[in-house]
């Protein structure tokens, strides 16, 4: 059994016993493998979008709107926290109140909806900070599959931090609201049930995010303020699709026309009986194969008879999720967001990155526009590991690798904004928890590394000169090339993770050749002596060299999926991913010449095929020389050695 489906399926159990269990596997086996809606998005006569239900949280401090439907002209009263507000309904039915900021209330309340001859209820209520959690499978994976995770789940008797998972909606055609609804997965071939606002337990909290979950309980736990996750995020899904459309056109980056242009084509080229064909022709091939190895055909195996949408449905159409998750939550009153995506932008190689640096800062002020909050706290967590660990052995070749470049526009949105003035954007690397896995489950101290943005920037828990220093990663701030090194000044004071031998590992550097060599990392010091007559090393500047790169020009750091990087400041942060240099790709450390009529798809594979047989034979070079150079200082040693047992020998004597 897939893994994620076993702990989802254990929390069955601890639910409802193993009868109730077997039952509902029963029931999930007549089940139709399509979405099983309990509540529409909006429902006939006087009703709410479906983000208003019991057990909710909703936001302090902020105007509250409220919404839903009636019928049209209907009188419509709201009251809540000793306030009533009215609206008419419009001739689509639509009204919307705001009720005046509520303070911070960890008391159940209940808010009433009042119409022409029908009452809404709905009841334990709290007053709190909302958090809406973006984002792709690293963001949905659930704390059930996370290292430790059991541990987290029989501990989440938490009844003041309350769940949403949104579901995946219907694209273009979403309306202001959501269903709530048993939605199916073709992934884990199983419905999830989604839309409820559930009480945290640990009944409840098995199948939610583990960052957005970890998040959520660091900040409840600190504050004592009560917390709403909102779950949006939706595994293999890309940037462009979380943009609204009008925005992304109206970006100029030549990579963003171009990603647009070809979702035009793509979907103007869709011929749906022209897919139908090619499907029935693909079934009778299998039928065919079937027969000719003596095999026996399903009984009920049939051809396909369905006409897709093709691309104009797919979930990373640009816009599309947008339109799906985010428009039904639209003028929502929230504390702010924790994003955690990229590994679906990873495959477009620089092209994509590009794309993605030009797209980001858009999207992020999309969102705050969407919560009527120019300056809503964002948290980027770049994207995460994959692949075997990064070693000075196996150096090179990992730095080919276009995530790299994602994580590095996850880090350079960040700088920009915040060296802007936008003081509510937030950062967390997550690169130097290493798991060879593109889902690494070691979730927690990710959701911490945001909890300690949040507690610092809004909660204020983290007082003093240094309150910032708990969150914000080491920045550089001057770079100085010259005789041989090149001279790094960082914002602060660092230090290694694991002080085991002090080597500072992660940096590399180059010359003109574009050929990158791991850097041998020391502390600079100026001769100074300290009161026991050693060094006296300024900590917050870093000298970098190397015996094959005697005139360095360019750095890069922690650069591979899963890279060597153990520099962190005072308080554990690490130095995030980041380079000086502004070299392609595809382009280093030589420009590849592809073959004429190559797709690009092709193009990007031959180009990268042969960029990692230079780099692995740059590597073995290297590696070559190091051990020359280690012989050549230890025969000295090794003769004097040699000499020294010859003379003691009985032979000799």
């Amino acid at each position: 059994m897939n893994p994620m489906l076993k702990s989802w399926w254990n929390g069955v159990i601890l639910a409802t016993g193993l009868a109730g269990a077997a039952a509902f596997a029963a029931q999930e086996r007549a089940m139709p493998k399509q979405d099983v809606v309990d509540v529409p998005a909006i429902g006939t006569g006087l009703c709410v979008a479906n983000v208003f239900q019991s057990n909710m949280v909703l936001q302090r401090d902020k105007p509250l709107n409220i919404w839903g439907w009636a019928e049209p002209g209907e009188e419509v009263a709201v009251l809540f926290a000793a306030q009533e507000a009215h609206a008419t309904a419009a001739t689509d039915r639509a009204w919307q109140v705001t009720l005046k900021p509520v303070p911070v209330n960890n008391t159940p309340q209940t808010l009433t909806v009042k119409g022409r001859s029908a009452t809404l209820t709905f009841d334990n209520i709290l007053v709190g900070d909302v958090w809406v959690l973006g984002g792709q499978s690293n963001m949905e994976f659930p704390i059930s599959n996370a290292d430790d995770g059991e541990l987290e789940i029989v501990s989440a008797n938490l009844p003041q931090i309350r769940l949403l998972t949104v579901p995946q909606g219907k694209g273009f055609a979403s309306v202001h609201s959501f269903e709530r609804l048993h939605e199916w997965s073709d992934w884990f071939s199983q419905h999830f049930r989604k839309g409820d606002w559930d009480t945290c337990s640990p009944q409840t909290v098995r199948a939610f995010s583990a960052i957005g979950y970890i998040f959520g309980r660091r900040v409840h736990l600190a504050s004592g303020v009560p917390i709403g996750l909102i779950d949006c995020s939706i595994g293999g899904t890309t940037l462009e699709t979380w943009t609204p459309e009008d925005v992304l056109q109206k970006i100029e980056g030549a990579e963003t026309q171009a990603m647009l242009k070809d979702w035009a084509d793509r979907i103007a080229a869709f011929d749906p009986q022209a897919d139908l064909k090619a499907r029935v022709a693909a079934y009778e091939h299998r039928l065919k194969n079937l027969q000719a190895r003596g095999q026996s055909i399903p009984a009920d195996s049939k051809p396909p008879s369905d006409l897709r949408l093709g691309p104009v449905a797919d979930r990373n159409r640009p816009g599309y999720c947008y339109a799906s998750v985010m428009r039904p939550l639209r003028d929502l009153a929230v504390a702010g967001t924790v994003w955690h995506q990229g590994y679906n932008n990873a495959f477009n190689g620089s092209a994509g990155a590009r794309m993605y640096q030009q797209v980001f800062a858009p999207m992020i002020a999309s969102w705050r526009e969407t919560f009527a909050d120019p300056k809503l706290p964002f948290c980027i967590i770049s994207l995460c590991t994959d692949s075997q660990p990064q070693t000075r052995d196996n150096f090179l070749v990992p730095m080919y690798d276009a995530g790299i470049y994602i994580r590095e526009a996850h880090y350079q949105t960040f700088g920009d904004l915040r060296n802007a003035g936008d003081q509510n954007i937030g950062f967390a690397s997550s690169f130097d928890l290493r798991k060879a896995w593109y889902h690494p489950q070691m979730k927690i101290p990710v959701g911490e590394r945001a909890a300690k943005w949040a507690l610092a920037t809004r909660y204020g828990l983290f007082k003093g000169r240094d309150g910032e220093a708990w969150w914000l990663p080491p920045t550089i701030e001057n770079v100085e090339v010259g005789g041989g090194t090149m001279k790094l000044t960082l914002s602060t004071d660092v230090k290694t993770r694991d002080d085991s031998d002090g080597r500072m590992l992660g940096f590399a550097i180059a010359g003109k050749d574009r050929r990158f060599h791991p850097a041998e990392v020391d502390w600079f010091t100026d001769g100074a002596k300290n009161n026991r007559n050693q060094p006296q090393y300024q900590r917050n500047i870093l000298v970098l060299s190397s015996r094959f790169v005697p005139e360095p020009i360019h750095f890069r750091y922690a650069w591979a999926r899963n890279p060597m990087g153990n520099i962190v400041n005072g308080h554990g942060v690490p130095l995030a991913a980041q380079r000086s240099d502004d070299w392609l790709l595809e382009e280093t450390p030589v420009k590849v010449a592809i073959q004429e009529n190559m797709t690009p798809e092709a193009a990007r594979n031959y180009v990268g095929n042969q960029l990692r047989k230079i780099l692995e034979r740059d590597d073995l070079e290297r590696r070559l020389k190091e051990a020359e150079a280690a012989i050549a200082e230890l025969k000295p040693a090794l003769e004097k050695a040699q000499g020294a047992v010859e003379a003691d020998s009985p032979a000799r004597k």
